[in-house]
């Protein structure tokens, strides 16, 4: 700990140096002399709302009272003439600079001893909190998570008005310190799990966490990254974080990242959404029923087709219809991979493709390319029927790390099935069943098969079906 003296010119001189105010320009240092009282603030520029900071000033110009330069002036000072919110007196230099640097103004006197005060009128730059693009619903509330961590928690405590909801503070990275809240309801939410969460990301080093929630995982979870399936369900929807906390589950907020992640995960949770709760029980149901059906049917389309057409003498005469009658000029094996390949490849393009020419974008991806490649014999009409439906059935849910996944096992499955046949096939799908069995997740008591494994049959059911609730 690095503490202020009683020396005030010695301690300004400390102030500085720690933050640097010669090289930052946007570090400001703000003095006053009142009467024969020598005030000084240090705030950053654009972290604070200049309407508080000019109010508190004139407020401060009219004291008369600054304390005896003793131990416990600044608090004194504080109970007596300071009518800022949040305001808290401070010894340690290492936690008034990290308070500045959060957005925090620091109040210096010279009659404050060795203390001064931390000051929280901060006003974060931030987006309004509109419906996610990701994660939208045909009814229900749309408003959605921000990258301002304060914001985020107030949307929580909007919709839990519970005195045993715990929004537990941390800070994780050596130079990033990001801030992180820890969100779950006492009594609901499994002790032991909670207290080891909070181990974790106390023993946490790294030195920063550039890309927020995707970052705060890695560090989370250090093993298994092998294994492309999800370890971590994400939401920017509120209301999905709600319902996961009323449910006993734990939610972690990192700020500067608008997700918040769902703890413990299994892999039926990333096939529920929002939408199922706005709509009624039957509708939900069936809503649920139709995503997973066409989901997971996805996942072994075109590696039954394939298996078809390479046993085509075999097959029934009902089914030789799904036989190509004019399979181009390339294996089909090879436009199936390269299908994979230019559906992923149209993907990436049009993240890059301004919004003013989207829709001529697809037009010219899905139709015009398309009706070449099927021209010029690169891929027959078959291949492309079998792999749009594949890419509209990916879109049923909105985890892409999960599309992802299982897009790895269909072109596993692919290949082993153009080597091996049945024998291909079927060692496809238990290889996919084995990743599912085996991946490592931040799970607490749970395995990423519950509640199947162990075996659970209110909550499975209540997973399969939308259930009205008790």
């Amino acid at each position: 700990m690095r503490a202020l003296t009683f020396d005030f010119d010695e301690n300004l001189k400390i102030i500085d140096t720690s933050l640097n105010i010669s090289e930052n320009f946007d570090i400001l240092k703000k003095e006053m002399d009142i009467k024969d009282t020598h005030v000084v603030f240090y705030y950053i520029d654009g972290f604070v709302t200049a309407g508080i900071m000019q109010k508190l000033m004139m407020h401060i110009s009219t004291v008369t009272d600054f304390g005896n330069n003793s131990h416990e002036s600044s608090v004194e000072f504080i109970k007596k003439s300071l009518p800022s919110v949040e305001s808290d007196p401070e010894y340690d230099v290492d936690k008034m600079c990290k308070a500045v640097l959060s957005g925090c103004s620091l109040m210096l006197c010279d009659g404050f001893g060795d203390g001064a005060i931390i000051i929280d009128a901060r006003s974060y730059p931030a987006r309004m909190n509109a419906e996610p693009e990701n994660d939208k619903v045909m009814r229900g509330s749309r408003d959605g998570f921000v990258e301002t961590l304060i914001f985020n928690t107030a949307m929580i405590r909007r919709r839990i008005r519970d005195t045993n909801l715990v929004c537990k503070y941390m800070t994780a990275g050596e130079s990033s310190k990001t801030d992180i809240s820890i969100v779950y309801i006492k009594g609901k939410a499994e002790e032991k799990y909670v207290k080891e969460i909070t181990e974790k990301i106390s023993k946490i080093k790294t030195d920063a966490l550039p890309m927020g929630h995707r970052s705060l995982i890695e560090c989370l979870i250090k093993k298994g990254w092998l294994n492309p399936f999800p370890k971590v369900r994400c939401t920017e929807r509120p209301d999905a974080a709600c319902a996961s906390i009323l449910e006993g589950n734990i939610i972690i907020l990192c700020d500067n990242s608008p997700e918040a992640l769902i703890l413990p995960t299994c892999i039926f949770d990333f096939l529920q959404d929002t939408d199922d709760y706005y709509f009624p029980p039957v509708t939900g149901t069936y809503l649920r029923i139709v995503r997973q059906l066409v989901f997971w049917s996805a996942v072994i389309l075109t590696p039954v087709w394939y298996l078809l057409v390479l046993n085509a003498p075999n097959i029934p005469d009902f089914l030789m219809f799904l036989v190509p009658e004019d399979s181009g000029n390339v294996p089909i094996i090879l436009q199936l991979i390269m299908a994979e390949l230019v559906i992923d490849g149209l993907k990436l393009a049009s993240l890059n493709t301004p919004s003013v020419m989207s829709n001529s974008f697809g037009v010219i991806g899905g139709l015009l390319l398309g009706d070449f490649a099927v021209q010029v014999g690169w891929l027959s009409a078959d291949v492309i029927f079998y792999m749009a439906i594949v890419s509209i059935a990916s879109f049923t849910q909105s985890n892409y790390e999960l599309g992802y996944a299982l897009k790895f096992i269909r072109i596993f499955t692919l290949i082993l099935t153009h080597f091996l046949n049945y024998w291909g096939f079927a060692f496809g799908i238990l290889t996919g069943f084995a990743l599912i069995a085996s991946n490592r997740t931040v799970n607490g008591e749970r395995s990423y098969l519950y509640p199947l494994v162990p075996f659970n049959g209110r909550a499975l059911a209540r997973l399969v079906f939308r259930l009205k609730k008790p």
